[in-house]
């Protein structure tokens, strides 16, 4: 196995598995359910999935897999690092360290400025 693809198909493996998990999807996917997921064909994945679990990443569960702590912990990592982008606020909108957070005032001074907030070309 090519190191570097096995760490490209480890982290879009285990981020399906946390978003798969995290929104009631599946707990305990079987190879045929990821490899449908994933379009990866099952003898592929079959030998990846085998190489998680010898990595600690994975629990073979009968013809089931779950994500194991240092799994779980991997695939919330490259999930939020996949969807930070997505997760940011909008431009001209306050992030939750904003000063404008302080106290009313602060906001309304805040809301304020972003009225004359300007782009030049």
């Amino acid at each position: 196995m090519d190191e570097l693809e096995v760490l490209r198909i480890r982290d879009e493996v285990l981020q399906a598995m946390y978003w798969m998990r995290s929104e009631g999807i599946a707990d305990t996917p079987t190879l045929e359910e990821l490899s449908r997921f994933l379009a990866v064909p099952e003898p592929t994945l079959a030998a990846y999935l085998g190489r998680f679990v010898e990595d600690d990443l994975l629990v073979q569960v009968d013809t089931m897999y779950r994500l194991s702590p240092a799994g779980e912990e991997s695939g919330k990592r490259t999930f939020a690092d996949e969807m930070a982008d997505l997760t940011k606020p909008p431009h001209g909108e306050c992030d939750a360290d904003c000063w404008c957070h302080e106290s009313p005032d602060a906001a309304a001074d805040c809301l304020a400025h972003k009225a004359g907030h300007v782009h030049s070309n």
